[in-house]
């Protein structure tokens, strides 16, 4: 067995791992299901109240006029690029170099839809007004992602994200947000959901993430843009004929914690201050502005590994399931995404668990 998958199996059984909801088990739809009549109607190729009543929830929630609900945010954010990109008659689109579009879809826009990425900023960073003034290149639609996960969740000032989605309109160029951990960046802005999706032409919100439903997305806008977006969805082979077990899980698990993430947020950031203090320990922010952030240790994956289990063994806690290698580094680093654990977690053992590092 290797080391990695050690360290798997040792973090599922551990009595306290910090990160995360809970276990994805078959428990997660269960539970979901539990409060509806068996005899309640389903959903059929998108249609019908159980459908149409949770969409036209999450189009108010978001402040858009109406929502799709999709199987999944890859397929809701290609459709967006693409109605956008028809729409405005240019088959270019721009984003981070570490947007999802680019690093974890197989080149789907490109090789589904004929559109061309513009990158901008560099991957340390997030996108400023500068980089998006200074673009040569004609575009479409921009492409926002809150928090910019693969950077530690950092997020643009407030101002910044204003300025840019002004600059956008002014210019006639359409402004997407991948807000996939949407309800995690809220605390940190101070802002209701309406406010921040005001800012954008068109939202994509996960459910299974931060949320911690089964799987699913929302995929939001005007009208025009989602009765496209419907078409679309359906040459994608997305309208199956229910989708009822994602739409359920999707609605309990948003009323369930939806209003929880302040906590998760200043939960994220004591869990760092945690990591900050021991010496081998990094986080990226150094302060959390979502309740994730990224964890750099300056020792190779091949030591940390068995500390990491030795921890786990002792005290119960379990601070990972998997580590990477960090390429800039000399280390190793993971993410960590705080939700319902970590208050689970008895505070004499996670600094026990801190102290086998000092």
């Amino acid at each position: 067995m290797s080391p990695a998958t050690r360290l798997q199996q040792a973090y599922d059984r551990a009595a306290y791992p910090l990160t995360g909801h809970r276990a994805r088990n078959l428990q997660v739809l269960k539970d979901a299901m539990s409060e509806w009549d068996g005899h309640q109607d389903s959903d059929i190729y998108g249609a019908g109240p159980l459908i149409e009543d949770f969409q036209a929830k999450m189009a108010a929630f978001l402040g858009k006029e109406t929502a799709v609900f999709f199987p999944s945010g890859t397929m809701a954010q290609q459709i967006a690029m693409r109605i956008w990109s028809d729409q405005l008659g240019v088959k270019r689109v721009a984003y981070h170099p570490l947007c999802h579009l680019e690093i974890h879809e197989e080149d789907g826009l490109k090789k589904l839809h004929g559109i061309e990425a513009v990158l901008l900023a560099d991957k340390e960073r997030v996108i400023s007004l500068e980089d998006v003034r200074s673009m040569k290149e004609e575009i479409s639609c921009l492409l926002i992602e809150l928090p910019q996960r693969e950077i530690g969740g950092q997020l643009p000032d407030y101002e910044e994200l204003v300025a840019i989605s002004r600059y956008c309109r002014d210019k006639g160029i359409k402004i997407h947000l991948d807000g996939a951990r949407l309800l995690e960046v809220l605390p940190y802005y101070q802002k209701t959901a309406a406010e921040v999706c005001a800012l954008f032409d068109s939202v994509y919100l996960s459910f299974y993430k931060g949320i911690g439903g089964i799987a699913g997305a929302i995929l939001a806008g005007d009208e025009a843009f989602t009765k496209e977006s419907k078409v679309w969805k359906r040459r994608h082979g997305g309208d199956l004929i229910s989708l009822y077990p994602y739409i359920l899980s999707a609605d309990y698990y948003f009323e369930q914690r939806k209003d929880q993430f302040p906590k998760y947020y200043e939960d994220a950031k004591e869990l760092a201050r945690y990591y900050n203090e021991c010496r081998f320990f990094a986080t990226r922010p150094v302060v959390p502005v979502s309740n994730m952030f990224h964890v750099h240790v300056q020792m190779p994956k091949e030591k940390l590994e068995p500390l990491l289990l030795s921890v786990i063994e002792s005290t119960g806690v379990a601070l990972t399931h998997y580590l990477r290698d960090d390429h800039n580094e000399a280390g190793c680093y993971f993410e960590v995404s705080i939700g319902d654990r970590y208050a689970q977690v008895p505070k004499e053992s996670l600094k026990r668990a801190f102290s086998h590092f000092e």
